[in-house]
């Protein structure tokens, strides 16, 4: 097949033909890539060219769709369909106060007025579509065009895979629909944070709050859509669980920042306890269940800082990249191919189980060498 062809395929074909594939990676066949084609690629060309991406986002969607209350199915299907900040809408003219509430509480980190929000908000538009955007940071887990859709549809898969356990061991159901929009919008606003760069790059994330600024901007747009208090809880429980008081301080903050943002009385709207304190009594076990599904990041985060330094050597030793090329559009353009086709953890895995060589031996597949 033709590389031009390969590229017309779209979402679906693309798809197809990269998933039939994916149960043995290491000896899948891929269309090769130049590294000048992979630097013409733009990541949303990536994403649709990646079955183990496209299949992720197909399966958000079905989730998604899968929420009875028609309610709550709208709001999230329509965030994940247009992830655009909303909350700008609900901070104009009021910017200076917001930012003047949060440094006087202390969960700026040193943040300035002009860096306070990221770059190029709209509340009508996003920046990007939800299943281009990374899954974090550029050195972290699932940093790859595509990247937050495969992270969350794993992390999906767990909290069902959780809510269905608690109903086979303990014989009782939790809100299925607080459980999976939870899940499905915990990092809703990674496709703001991490906007894709000139370079290849994804955008350096600030810290609120004590966290990653996506987390209390995700939580923030989702109270200003109107979204149930008890999702806005468990989505905030992602990061951190309220079982133990000193934990429990993280949730309490990040729904405190994310109440500011959003303009609103945080216990009157029911994200927090009468006395302001705690989440509301008795907690939710589905805000557990939340935390406990974006656990993927144990693994998935030292993966990738194993990963790409082998990447970097591969691309000095085989494709004639110097030092200072690691920094460039080049690499980055390179990593981005290799890493949204196959995937890190798939990548990681092989190499793991199989060495370097069969890692090397899987890149030039898919970028000639």
């Amino acid at each position: 097949m033709e590389r031009r062809e390969f590229l017309k395929m779209g979402i679906v074909t693309g798809a197809a033909v990269a998933v039939s594939a994916m149960p043995a990676m290491a000896e899948a066949s891929y269309t090769e890539f130049t590294i000048n084609e992979c630097m013409k690629l733009t990541p949303q060309q990536m994403a649709e060219n990646s079955g183990a991406v496209m299949e992720s986002w197909k399966y958000i969607q079905r989730q998604a769709g899968s929420i009875k209350n028609p309610k709550l199915r709208k709001a999230v299907q329509e965030i994940i369909a247009n992830p655009a900040p909303k909350l700008m809408s609900a901070v104009s003219g009021r910017k200076k106060d917001v930012y003047r509430k949060l440094e006087n509480n202390g969960w700026l980190g040193g943040v300035s007025y002009d860096a306070f929000l990221p770059e190029n908000g709209s509340s009508t538009k996003a920046n990007q579509p939800f299943y281009t955007a990374p899954g974090s940071g550029y050195t972290s887990h699932h940093s790859y065009p595509g990247g937050l859709a495969t992270h969350t549809a794993l992390n999906v898969e767990m909290s069902l895979a959780l809510y269905d356990n608690y109903a086979k061991i303990y014989g009782f159901n939790l809100d299925r629909d607080v459980v999976v929009a939870a899940q499905i919008l915990h990092d809703l606003h990674k496709p703001w944070v991490f906007q894709w760069q000139k370079d290849g790059s994804s955008r350096n994330e600030n810290k609120l709050a004590g966290t990653g600024e996506h987390h209390v901007l995700g939580v923030a747009e989702s109270i200003v859509r109107g979204l149930p208090a008890e999702v806005c809880v468990a989505q905030a429980c992602a990061h951190n669980h309220p079982g133990f008081t000193k934990d429990e301080e993280g949730p309490v903050r990040w729904l405190k920042a994310a109440a500011i943002i959003a303009d609103v009385d945080p216990v009157k709207y029911g994200l927090l306890a009468a006395d302001g304190k705690t989440l509301p009594l008795q907690r939710s076990m589905e805000a557990f269940v939340t935390h406990l599904g974006d656990h993927d990041w144990v693994l998935t985060v030292p993966a990738a800082k194993w990963l790409i330094p082998a990447m970097e050597e591969i691309a000095m030793q085989d494709y004639g990249m110097k030092k200072a090329d690691l920094k460039s559009a080049k690499f980055h353009a390179f990593r981005n191919t290799v890493f949204s086709q196959a995937t890190i953890m798939t990548l990681y895995h092989l190499m793991q189980k199989d060495g370097k060589e069969a890692l090397r031996k899987q890149v030039h597949a898919i970028v000639k060498a």
